[in-house]
């Protein structure tokens, strides 16, 4: 069972104008499945993963390409970065717009031998897990503030209430699970979590002790929604504080972990510097903390910060899922311990979100939007503030602020 995804739309109109699209992510978000989808007949395909195909584009990436011709999909195309100074030859004499779709592995080698080899040439796709509003059918377009379109979305919504919200949290949303349901949650992730360590952590980073690797992202799925603590997590996992930034990095490039950075404006004076780190799907970070039972989660004491790792990552997907970078950031005052859980900056305003459990929150919710008065004096904006939270229905809270049911992200 195919589920449509929000970004095909976008990656045909990148083909058109860009000879070369590329698709990353991580893995089993449904990259080749996606693309293979949306190929012409004639569009040819070859993996990477296959040995013999990896050699040959390794040992003769010429007679590689004579072998396959464009139109067509290299599948994981970081295993022979030097194949991108062949593509970039037939492109630039042939000129023909989406002769080579790529998917691989979004980390830090194959992002830079792009960005070197085929400056100009490519149009960049960061593919995620599925989002709800691609699970549901609806396919939202990027998370936005404004009543009209929240009171619009409302009408093609499908609601949630918190049993599914939180059963949801758990499954996450690998294509995988909901191509084939039965399969159980704990037995998909750990399978999947080894193929991550056995393949991409090792080739990527070298990591030769598996186990501290794995007490590493156990720790960080323990940090969510937190400030990021290098010098913690060096401490509690038992490598220094070097390593604990490499390995923030793979878990970030490799497609595992979003960091939210924190919002500057010169109006705004002592704000925390660090970044917040959020799992992109939910049903990793649920099996890396051992919950297997939604009613568990739902009654955990920090079931609060699953529900805003869950509101993060939509929203982070509702932007890359329609082809544009996330315009994220959060607010924290080192004096006065006010925080915003998300401003979203477009067109010089700022709009700020907080996350609340709370299906009934009050004004009481956006007491802290009132930190970003200062920026009033600036060229900024503050635009129309929202709380995503578990309501039943989406209501307005006063002073230009909503209060937004989760399923309408």
């Amino acid at each position: 069972m195919y589920i449509q995804r929000k970004i095909e739309q976008k990656i045909r109109e990148i083909s058109a104008v860009f000879p070369v699209v590329m698709v990353t992510g991580a893995r089993q978000v449904g990259k080749t499945t996606l693309l293979k989808h949306l190929a012409e007949p004639e569009r040819d395909f070859v993996t990477l993963d296959i040995p013999e195909n990896r050699v040959l584009a390794v040992e003769e990436p010429v007679a590689f390409l004579q072998k396959h011709k464009p139109p067509l999909i290299i599948d994981e195309f970081q295993y022979a970065p030097d194949l991108l100074s062949y593509i970039k030859a037939y492109v630039d004499e042939n000129k023909v717009c989406g002769s080579f779709w790529l998917t691989g592995s979004q980390n830090f080698v194959s992002m830079q031998n792009v960005s070197e080899s085929l400056a100009g040439r490519v149009g960049i796709i960061n593919l995620f897990s599925l989002s709800n509003s691609e699970i549901t059918g609806t396919h939202f377009d990027e998370y936005s503030a404004s009543p009209d379109t929240l009171l619009s979305r409302q009408k093609v919504s499908v609601k949630m209430n918190r049993q599914e919200l939180f059963s949801h949290i758990l499954k996450g949303g690998m294509p995988r699970l909901y191509e084939k349901p039965d399969i159980p949650l704990h037995d998909y992730f750990g399978s999947y979590f080894q193929t991550y360590l056995s393949r991409d952590i090792r080739e990527l980073a070298q990591v030769a002790d598996e186990l501290a690797f794995y007490k590493f992202m156990r720790v960080c799925a323990g940090l969510v929604a937190s400030h990021v603590d290098y010098t913690n997590i060096a401490n509690k996992v038992g490598i220094s504080v070097n390593k604990a930034k490499e390995w923030v990095s793979i878990l970030v490039s490799s497609g595992i972990v979003i960091l939210i950075s924190p919002y500057f404006n010169n109006a705004l004076k002592r704000v925390v510097k660090t970044p917040r780190l959020y799992f992109a799907d939910t049903g990793l970070l649920c099996y890396l903390r051992g919950i297997d039972d939604a009613e568990v989660l739902e009654k955990l004491a920090d079931s609060g910060e699953f529900f805003e790792n869950y509101v993060v990552s939509e929203v982070y997907k509702s932007f890359t899922n329609t082809g544009l970078r996330p315009p994220l950031h959060y607010y924290r005052d080192t004096n006065n311990r006010k925080e915003i859980d998300i401003l979203i900056e477009r067109n010089g305003v700022l709009y700020p979100i907080e996350i609340k459990k709370n299906a009934n929150p009050d004004k009481k919710a956006v007491k802290n939007f009132s930190a970003l008065a200062p920026i009033g004096d600036t060229n900024i904006k503050i635009g129309t503030g929202t709380v995503i939270c578990t309501a039943n229905d989406l209501y307005p809270l006063g002073n230009d602020t909503w209060a937004v049911p989760h399923w309408l992200i």
